[in-house]
């Protein structure tokens, strides 16, 4: 077969040129653009392995965003927190020299200015923003976490970092967790407030030894603790002491204790002691009498915020029983001031019976309670009025979650089901009483919680009214345990603006509750408490006192509940209420009381000894935040540190799957460049052969 130059061509130049031509123009694209292919068809096996390492590196780089993002807050708030720590400092060490009895009222001033001025400052890092968002406000980053009144304003949202697939972490401290915030690790303490001291002091021929003082301690006798009107306990004299509280468990006791004039306070403290539930294998609380003769009972339980106390005191010097009475009521006859006794100045209709208090709030007294002495009262004493609100001060506890109620709670999830029919609110009364918006109508208002049907009652108009669950339809009168605090709320806001229905159907019923809603409104505050707002007055001339129909009654099961009470004052608590404390604290400062005093100045003021354990345990939850703060930040760092490891471990996996090595291109393009120039002078010494080569 004769060869001739076009097969030649074909077969040795053509096809040999293509392919270098090809290999050099991809080569040479790889090295202008830096990347092995560019489109899906050159190497699918490629693309689709750069296509998922660009995917991950997207979501990388979210990733560190999202966390640095994060980080920046978290340690932005534990500087702020720092800076928290070392005023609370101050603040506590301010308060040990406002206790030291060496400063007088002008240092005393100047160190309660000082203090004001660090809640100023503390209140101003409170409300510290980055970029015009607030740290302490939940997810309300526009709300100012603190208004002027110390209250908070925003929510108790976290806010997340995302860190991982299926990978979130907080970055954030809620002002609801800072400064509302629970510490279960604390227990709950509370003391009386009037001042106690031996008064056989009070009346030197009745002293009973030269070694007695003032002072009260648990090894002092009956005589010396409640006093008496002759020089020797023969007749002996019975001390009856009315007791009213609640247990950790949320409840109730009710109970009267007599003893004699040999018996010592600590067997006052003894019987105490077991209301709550002591035994000699078992103390659940602690019951003690401090320096200035308040009893002080610290609950043993962690966690808790239940635990109350009330008590009176009485003695009939005549020897009668005018002491021993089976309602409280009956000792409002009787004498609260020994001096008065034992100078017979009395004016009290019984001057012999002598009536201790050892609470005082200040409050008055409701419609149907004692009204000469005000430390008789527990219970059934009338919401304070600031303004146009009129609050409560009681704060209702659910038992099982120890938080605050809110208006969907169902009251019995507050209130003791163990008394009367247990495990049932059935056959409960609660009163309802005051002076409407009006300020001239009075209302009594009983509410029946039944089983059957709960109602409530206006004893003035002799109505009976259903009280219906305003979110059904074909409504009933609602079943005593499923009444909540909404159905509550909307009664008190119906009586006291004086709207009770026009008549028995849930029509009435409904627009009664509508026409209420235009002049008042009735609510749970932040921390649990009933409060009315006058929507008509700016200084309302409405009352409110709600409580158990049994309160007073000592032959009567305990009150199921309190809203308003005459009891113990807290000094610590579980539950934290900052720039509150922090209020109180400085108050008892600026009055001078170290301990609490309902004699002199704000009556419920807690004294600096017992401000300054509230401190320690305001202390304590701080520290435990702030500690979850640089816990926050420790695991965003390290998150980050990862997170940026992983980023340029995918950037170079990346690259050595896609990049191309420029040293192996150039070295495979000088190649290729070689290989099409051989090839070319081949082809061309082939060309250039005459005939006598081929013969």
């Amino acid at each position: 077969m004769r060869v001739t130059p076009s097969m030649f061509y074909n077969s040795i130049y053509q096809k040999n040129s293509t392919n270098i031509n090809n290999e050099l123009f991809d080569v040479n694209k790889q090295i202008s653009s830096g990347l092995k292919i560019q489109y899906a068809n050159e190497d699918v096996p490629v693309f689709a392995q750069t296509m998922r390492l660009d995917n991950e590196i997207t979501i990388l780089s979210q990733i560190k965003l999202s966390t640095e993002n994060g980080y920046k807050v978290s340690n932005q708030t534990d500087s702020i927190m720092n800076e928290f720590s070392d005023l609370m400092n101050r603040f506590r060490t301010l308060l040990l020299q406002g206790s030291n009895d060496t400063n007088d009222e002008t240092a005393r001033n100047a160190i309660a200015s000082e203090l004001r001025g660090i809640e100023k400052n503390l209140r101003s890092l409170a409300n510290t923003s980055i970029g015009g968002k607030y740290l302490f406000s939940g997810s309300a980053l526009d709300v100012q976490p603190i208004d002027d009144n110390g209250i908070y304003q925003g929510n108790d949202d976290r806010l997340d970092a995302f860190v991982g697939s299926n990978n979130k972490q907080q970055f954030n401290i809620s002002g609801a967790d800072l400064f509302l915030g629970e510490n279960t690790s604390v227990n709950r303490q509370i003391t009386t407030n009037v001042v106690s001291t031996n008064l056989l002091m009070k009346y030197p021929a009745l002293q009973a030894t030269a070694a007695d003082t003032e002072e009260l301690s648990a090894s002092s006798d009956m005589r010396q603790f409640m006093g008496d009107t002759d020089n020797t306990s023969a007749p002996a004299n019975t001390y009856y002491f009315y007791l009213r509280g609640t247990k950790s468990d949320g409840t109730n006791f009710n109970s009267k204790v007599s003893l004699s004039d040999n018996d010592k306070v600590s067997d006052l403290l003894n019987e105490i002691g077991k209301l709550y539930g002591n035994t000699g294998a078992k103390q659940v609380v602690n019951v003690s009498l401090n320096s200035t003769g308040q009893i002080v009972i610290q609950d043993k339980i962690n966690g808790s915020s239940n635990i109350d106390f009330h008590m009176v005191g009485a003695v009939d010097f005549s020897g009668g029983a005018a002491a021993d009475v089976a309602t409280i009521d009956a000792l409002d006859s009787g004498e609260s001031s020994f001096d008065n006794i034992i100078n017979l100045t009395s004016t009290a209709a019984n001057p012999d019976l002598y009536v201790r208090e050892f609470t005082k709030s200040g409050f008055t007294s409701a419609t149907g309670a004692p009204a000469n002495i005000e430390g008789l009262v527990y219970d059934r004493t009338a919401f304070s009025i600031d303004g146009s609100t009129i609050s409560s001060n009681v704060p209702q506890i659910i038992k099982d979650t120890n938080g605050f109620a809110e208006p969907a709670t169902k009251l019995s999830e507050v209130f003791d089901l163990s008394q009367g029919t247990a495990d049932t609110l059935d056959g409960t009364q609660l009163r309802l009483t005051g002076t409407t918006i009006d300020g001239v109508n009075p209302y009594d208002i009983t509410i029946n919680l039944d089983s059957a049907g709960s109602t409530f009652v206006d004893n003035i108009g002799a109505t009976t009214y259903d009280i219906f669950n305003m979110d059904t339809t074909g409504r009933v009168a609602t079943d005593a345990d499923e009444v909540t605090y909404q159905q509550l709320l909307d009664v008190i806001n119906m009586a006291v603006t004086g709207n009770l229905p026009a008549g028995a159907t849930d029509a009435d019923y409904d627009t009664a509750i509508e026409d209420s809603r235009l002049s008042g409104d009735s609510y749970l505050t932040y921390d649990g408490k009933i409060a009315f707002k006058d929507l008509t007055n700016g200084n309302t001339q409405a009352s409110i006192s709600m409580y158990d129909t049994n309160s007073g009654d000592f032959t009567a099961d305990p009150s199921v509940v309190a809203f308003n009470a005459n009891n113990s004052l807290t000094i610590k608590d579980p539950k934290n209420d900052f720039f509150k404390s922090l209020d109180e604290m400085i108050r008892s400062v600026e009055e001078y009381k170290v301990f609490p005093d309902a004699e002199t100045g704000t009556e419920r003021s807690l004294g600096m000894e017992n401000a300054i354990a509230r401190m320690d345990a305001l202390q304590d939850h701080f520290f435990s935040m702030h500690a979850r703060v640089g816990a926050q930040s420790n695991t965003l760092d390290q998150s980050l540190q990862r997170v940026q490891i992983l980023d340029v471990t995918t950037q170079t996996l990346r690259s050595s799957v896609i990049d191309t090595d420029i040293a192996e291109a150039s070295l495979k393009l000088q190649q290729l460049t070689i290989n099409y120039q051989a090839m070319l002078s081949t082809v061309g010494k082939v060309s250039d052969l005459s005939l006598v080569n081929y013969i």
